[in-house]
Parts: C-alpha cells; structure tokens; sequence
C-alpha cells in the first residue's frame, strides 16, 4: 500500500512539475526551407512544372575527390527524383552563425533520358547555388532556437554547361538582389524555364 501511494505521489509531482513551455508545440515556427516555384519563361505568370526533375544535394553525391556519382533510383541522396514538379522545398546547411555559407543543388530536367540506357539522349543538370548568412532566433525554452538566413542569393552556376534549362532566377515580390528567409509562409524563389 505504501509503495502504490509513493508511486501515485511520483507521478502528480513529474505531471504537476512539468509547465506549458516545456513541451515544443506543433505550429511553432522552425528553422524555414526555401521554398521555389517553377514558371514558363515566354509566360512568366504561368506556373510551369518541370518535366521528370531530381534534386540533389551537392554534398550527397559529390566524394572527396570531387567525382559526382548521380542514384538511379530514389536514395538519401535524393530530395525528389524523376518527377514532374511545379515546386520544391529545399533544406539550407545550418552553418556558423554570422558566416556565409553556401548550399549546392543538382536539378536534373529529364532524368528519365538519363535512366533509359540510350547513349544518344541525356538529362540536363543546372546548378543552383545559394549563398546565405545563417542567424539562430531563440524560440522558447521548449524549442530552442532556429536559424533564419539573411543575404540570401540564388544563381544558375552551370559553369561551362552550352545548354542550360534555368533562364532566370528571381525573389518573390521583391527586385531585391539578396532577401531574408524568416518562415515557410510565402514562395522564396521562382525559377523561370
């Protein structure tokens, strides 16, 4: 009987003890993904998916050596693959506060000719590069803190790639060359192809 009564005891105090900030809720906001919409570059106010489109990032298939090594399927490395998409959502590397960092990611058009085993047809990889300022907001004692990422630019670095499938690059609402990305409430970037 002692024992049940310490038991219950325990356990009012751990419940009682526990206070509202203690616990992240659902809707609190968390370090943002950038978010990207895809439009027709001739249309530019018609939302255009791209055809058969895989997001990678540079990190995850990239080794030490530089030799980039594409999946054939859906892996880890992959963020969305051989599908036609019209948006993606991308995670940024959480770097050092207050230091630029930057973010690569592969956007193969067409990765199903790539797949398809004929040596005549292929997909088309552009760069997308972001470069941004990482800043931690303290949130609550339950969350912690997130990362909001200030200066942000996004550009095509295809290097020495003839044919590009990315023409323009633009910010949401802004002819700003660099914006701050604060939460997932709105469209970051649009890409025009």
């Amino acid at each position: 009987m002692r024992f049940n009564t310490f038991s219950i005891l325990f356990l009012a105090l751990i419940i009682l003890g526990c206070e509202r900030d203690d616990i992240c809720a659902d809707g609190t906001p968390t370090t943002p993904q950038l978010l990207i919409d895809f439009f027709d570059a001739t249309d530019t106010e018609t939302v255009k998916s791209v055809t058969r489109l895989s997001v990678y990032a540079e990190i995850l298939v990239t080794d030490d050596t530089g030799v980039i090594t594409l999946p054939e399927s859906t892996s880890d490395a992959t963020l969305l693959f051989n599908e036609n998409s019209s948006s993606i959502s991308l995670p940024l590397i959480i770097g050092n506060e207050g230091e630029e960092t930057i973010t690569r990611y592969f956007l193969e058009k067409d990765t199903n000719l790539r797949l398809d085993g004929d040596i005549i047809t292929d997909s088309n990889i552009d760069i997308l590069e972001i470069k941004y300022t990482p800043n931690f907001i303290y949130v609550s004692r339950a969350c912690g803190f997130k990362s909001i990422f200030t200066e942000l630019t996004a550009i095509d670095n295809a290097g020495d790639d003839a044919i590009k499938w990315i023409e323009n690059i633009t910010f949401l609402n802004t002819t700003e060359i660099a914006i701050t990305v604060e939460n997932e409430d709105a469209t970051h970037v649009q890409i025009f192809h």
